[in-house]
């Protein structure tokens, strides 16, 4: 009897907690009797509640079990560390923050001149965002030992570790793997944290999970190109927008959409069968038209930073035994290496300078028709801007106290090197002193050279004025004592 009420359990908790990465959507059961997707409703509850049933601690068990064959936190620091020692020349590895429970965010650069600022664009992948999804985590790291051993080997792994700067960041949630459900140690959804373009939601700084503010204050550090995250429940590469402006569920295209359909298209025709979806056209979807969500990380990474995000579905199980993980990655892997290659195999590049002093200026590039600009780095002041190839562009560069300049190009399927040099605006008095004063001091010294001048004259001004009103004293005290009669 016990044993019969315990499989009954079982099979009505499976059927009831179905649900894939993003919500509410149908799942199965794989071969091995695992639920695919069941924990991440069940797992919204699991920990707030006192009582907690037999089919829930059953389920827990099982992703238990099933954890043992996948990295711990511990395992996953020593794996990233040791492959740094075993590939110093071509990686570092640093710490972005720490999760609510203490964990580092290890994150792994992988770039022929790690921690060097290059004219070279950037790509960052993210995995275990939702910590009932680990799969992107181990797919990661041995992403990052391919790299590694393929490195002056593999033509793809040369071209991305010479001209990429890639960094990896294994785990957003450790938190959530260790509890084995989809929120942190708070129980918090990492993927709805960030603010929304939309509605009044996260928008105090202050609140923001300590995972959450880790992945802005990196942003803010490292001027990304573009950026994966990595998640399962479902296969399928998915583009901006995420929500809609009334919580509708319709096709809601960024300005950039044609490139994210291009960018998306890359990772599911380079995979095994993404693209052969038959739910998803192409494999690709726009996030609204699928499930639309607010306080995504993928939005806010384009509309704050400028960053081409995707969010890659890439295991229709959750957690899928560890035996599997292997195939997963030989799936995967031609999506996740062309992907990051198409930032210099693709799109245009360049830098700007000023024409006067030859000083790299951060411009903003736009494109003729699209509501999207990025920016130039200050230091190098090189852009890399992606677009799909086979188009006719209007390039305009802008920067405040130059002029604009602009220019029209026919992008075909390679990178494109289109740099600017800027005129800065001459007004009457910048004319003055070009005129007046020929001289080849450098701005800096420039600008110290004025104010010394500026300050010697006001000293001689004063000396003057102090020495006219000494010269009138003798005569103003001799008009006195004449009308007083002295």
């Amino acid at each position: 009897m016990n044993l019969f009420f315990f499989f009954f359990s079982l099979l009505f908790s499976s059927l009831f907690n179905l649900s894939v990465a993003r919500g509410g959507f149908p799942s199965s059961i794989n071969a091995s009797g695992v639920v695919n997707g069941s924990f991440a409703a069940s797992a919204r509850h699991l920990f707030a509640d006192t009582k907690v049933s037999l089919a829930e601690q059953v389920q827990l068990k099982r992703l238990e079990e099933l954890a043992k064959d996948y990295m711990s936190n511990s395992d996953l620091e020593n794996a990233l560390m040791s492959l740094n020692r075993r590939c110093s020349g071509i990686s570092r590895v640093y710490s972005i923050g720490k999760s609510v429970q203490g964990v580092p965010l290890w994150v792994m650069e992988i770039s022929d001149k790690p921690s060097k600022e290059e004219a070279e664009p950037a790509f960052k992948y993210i995995g275990n965002v939702h910590g009932d999804e680990p799969v992107g985590r181990e797919l990661l790291i041995l992403l990052a030992n391919w790299l590694c051993d393929n490195y002056m080997k593999d033509p793809l792994a040369t071209l991305i570790v010479d001209n990429v700067h890639l960094h990896i960041l294994p785990s957003m949630n450790p938190d959530g793997f260790s509890l084995r459900r989809r929120g942190n140690a708070n129980n918090i959804d990492l993927n709805r944290d960030f603010p929304d373009q939309f509605f009044h939601m996260n928008d105090d700084p202050g609140a923001h999970q300590p995972e959450t503010k880790a992945i802005m204050r990196w942003l803010e550090e490292i001027r990304f190109t573009a950026s994966a995250s990595l998640h399962g429940g479902a296969l399928v590469a998915n583009y901006p927008w995420d929500g809609t402006e009334n919580k509708k569920k319709y096709y809601y295209g960024c300005p950039d959409d044609e490139t994210f359909k291009y960018m998306a298209s890359i990772y599911s025709r380079s995979h095994h069968n993404m693209s052969l979806s038959e739910e998803f056209p192409g494999g690709i979807t726009n996030g609204a038209y699928w499930y639309p969500i607010y306080g995504g990380m993928q939005d806010w990474n384009y509309l704050h930073a400028g960053c081409f995000e995707l969010t890659l579905e890439i295991s229709d199980d959750k957690w899928p035994n560890a035996s599997e993980l292997p195939t997963l990655f030989e799936y995967n892997k031609m999506s996740m290496l062309n992907l990051v290659a198409s930032l210099v195999k693709t799109g245009i590049h360049g830098r700007i300078f000023s024409s006067d002093e030859g000083k790299p200026l951060s411009a903003s590039i736009a494109i003729k028709g699209l509501n999207s600009t990025i920016h130039a780095r200050e230091t190098l002041a090189d852009y890399h801007r992606l677009l799909v190839p086979g188009g006719k562009y209007e390039v305009i560069a802008t920067m405040p106290g130059y002029k604009s300049r602009s220019t029209s190009i026919m992008l075909g399927e390679e990178a494109m090197t289109v740099d600017f040099v800027m005129d800065p605006v001459i007004t009457p008095i910048n004319s003055f002193l070009q005129r007046g004063w020929s001289c080849s001091l450098p701005g800096p010294h420039l600008e110290v050279f004025f104010i010394l001048v500026l300050v010697l004259v006001s000293v001689f001004l004063c000396f003057l004025l102090k020495r006219r009103v000494v010269l009138n004293y003798p005569k103003q005290r001799q008009a006195k004592r004449s009308v007083l009669g002295v």
